[in-house]
């Protein structure tokens, strides 16, 4: 097979996205005979059909489809590495990426990565976060989008290697005069009378808590939804609702707003997370630097 040309991987990426080679023409600023034509010779180079062409648009064939998933992979390691490259020409001779869940990046990662970037040898390192869901923590990094992950452990990280990290303990959190504030420790099951300010349902906790409700034959009461632990908290603070949030994340705010923060006594509402990547053989000197660093403070 001749060698692939990225930018037709990005053009065929782009009509596959848009079902429409016009459309991605039009994205692209390019006329769409030139996308029609590097498209055909892709199909003449990998010997398949990869788009049907249909009355409104295309689609992709299976191997198409097969074709755009590998294609994904290696657009995202191309911008990576442009990044990288983009880093060293600026002086930094590390450049880590890392894909977090909300949790983790609202309880400890901000001040770990802090403290190992304050170490005297790692000063000409670059670190950058990014917040996602679980789920797309650990696509990211299978598809090469980062090298770095850090999420629920209880997440699929087949296909990963993973070490580690910190763990968290989920609690309900309530203004003064709600019903339920009085209980030093509560159940989930408790909670599933009242209305709760919850995260967006794809998030690893709402997931987690519409399982545990789902086991007691019931659902969970949603009043409000909001996209992060700040804003449940700020709603909690105006007695609209309760909020399921990690212990961590919540106490600093209580103090603050008044809050009463209290533990769930299930046995699933204490988590660990994982600390994952591709292959630690692979890691750049400085990611693996990094993982190490991450690693050692679960232990501390």
């Amino acid at each position: 097979m001749r060698d692939l040309d990225m930018t037709t991987l990005r053009l065929f990426a782009a009509v596959c996205d848009a079902r429409s080679i016009a459309r991605a023409a039009e994205q692209a600023n390019i006329v769409g005979s030139a996308i029609s034509k590097r498209l055909a010779q892709l199909e003449d180079t990998v010997g398949t059909p990869l788009l049907l062409r249909r009355r409104h648009g295309v689609e992709p064939t299976p191997a198409g489809e097969s074709l755009l998933e590998h294609a994904r992979a290696i657009l995202a390691s191309a911008d990576q590495i442009e990044r990288d490259m983009g880093a060293y020409a600026l002086g930094v001779r590390g450049q880590v990426r890392i894909l977090a869940t909300a949790s983790v990046m609202a309880e400890s990662l901000a001040d770990d990565v802090a403290a190992f970037l304050q170490v005297q040898a790692h000063h000409d390192i670059r670190v950058t976060m990014e917040e996602r869901v679980s789920p797309d923590v650990i696509r990211g990094i299978k598809e090469g989008v980062a090298s770095i992950g850090i999420c629920w452990d209880a997440a699929g990280l087949s296909g990963l290697q993973s070490c580690g990290y910190r763990h968290d303990h989920l609690a309900i959190v309530a203004h003064p005069s709600h019903p339920l504030a009085g209980h030093e420790v509560l159940s989930f099951e408790q909670t599933l009378d009242h209305e709760h300010v919850s995260l967006p349902a794809h998030s690893a906790v709402q997931v987690l808590l519409q399982r545990a409700a789902a086991l007691q034959g019931k659902t969970v009461v949603h009043r409000v939804i909001v996209s992060n632990f700040e804003a449940a908290l700020r709603v909690v603070r105006a007695n609209l609702a309760i909020s399921v949030v990690p212990r961590e994340v919540a106490e600093p705010y209580a103090r603050t707003y008044g809050l009463r923060v209290i533990p769930l006594g299930d046995a699933w509402a204490r988590r660990r997370f994982a600390i994952c990547f591709r292959d630690e053989a692979g890691l750049s000197a400085a990611a693996r630097l990094l993982v190490r660093h991450l690693a050692d403070t679960s232990l501390a």
